[in-house]
């Protein structure tokens, strides 16, 4: 994966969220989310603000490391929440593309392999964009559901599974425990029918399903039990459990049979 494909498509996926939200009503960016306290402009500022921390992060390391990982993560959620209740829908919308842009400007600059100071581990330039890429579609998802409106899904989708399977040892480092030395089997099919494998074929444990289903997991938008993923194996089952594709300490995930 090169810099120039991942950027493209981090830019198609927030194209694809900036549809949605074009022309909404005041009713609708107010509108509550599946995300306990977060309206549909909670969910964009949070993107926003969080672009903005990535666009710092890339170009002013030594700032990033002094005013943003320094503040507590309770400082941060209430600054993204008022910026989002200052601004009207419009304005937010506008705000969100301002950084966006910004964003991808500096991440075709970079080699993919830079070193990029984050919330936990530096990561790559090329995990940066691919985990900016994976927030837009998973806040997105959040306002998806909100609104109740339907979003096809595409062949982006390789990039978050790709994350989701990369993220399983974390999953369970941020719970305080040993990630299993195991390997797992997954097999996905994409959204145009073509199948994407990780992991060796030989394991006892494995995952199957569409690729849609796997990302609603490992972003934690879906309870495993509410898909089509098929698990074999106790390890396959712990780690959709656990599956984080986000940094930060564990999320409270989705409650079973909450979209049914």
């Amino acid at each position: 994966m090169d810099m120039s494909t991942i950027c493209t498509d981090f830019q198609a996926e927030c194209e694809a969220l900036a549809m949605i939200l074009d022309g909404l009503d005041a009713v609708g960016w107010d509108t509550p989310t599946p995300a306990p306290g977060w309206l549909v402009r909670d969910q964009m500022s949070h993107l926003g603000w969080t672009d903005r921390s990535a666009l710092m992060a890339l170009t002013e390391p030594e700032r990033f490391t002094a005013e943003i990982l320094q503040q507590p993560r309770q400082t941060r959620a209430a600054q993204q929440h008022a910026t989002g209740r200052a601004y009207s829908g419009e304005a937010l919308l506008a705000w969100w593309r301002t950084g966006r842009e910004a964003l991808l400007a500096a991440l075709r600059l970079r080699d993919p392999k830079d070193r990029i100071p984050w919330f936990g581990p530096s990561m790559s330039a090329l995990s940066c964009a691919t985990a900016r890429l994976m927030e837009t579609w998973a806040h997105g998802q959040d306002i998806v559901d909100a609104l109740q409106v339907h979003r096809p899904a595409t062949e982006r989708l390789r990039h978050i599974a790709h994350l989701g399977v990369l993220t399983r040892a974390f999953s369970y480092r941020t719970r305080g425990e040993e990630p299993p030395a195991a390997e797992i089997r997954v097999e996905l099919q994409s959204p145009a029918g073509d199948l994407w494998t990780w992991g060796a074929r030989d394991t006892e444990h494995s995952i199957c399903g569409p690729a849609l289903d796997f990302c609603l997991v490992v972003t934690q938008r879906r309870h495993p039990a509410d898909t089509a993923l098929q698990l074999r194996g106790a390890l396959a089952t712990a780690w959709m459990e656990r599956a984080q594709a986000f940094a930060g300490p564990p999320g409270a995930g989705r409650q079973p049979r909450q979209f049914s």
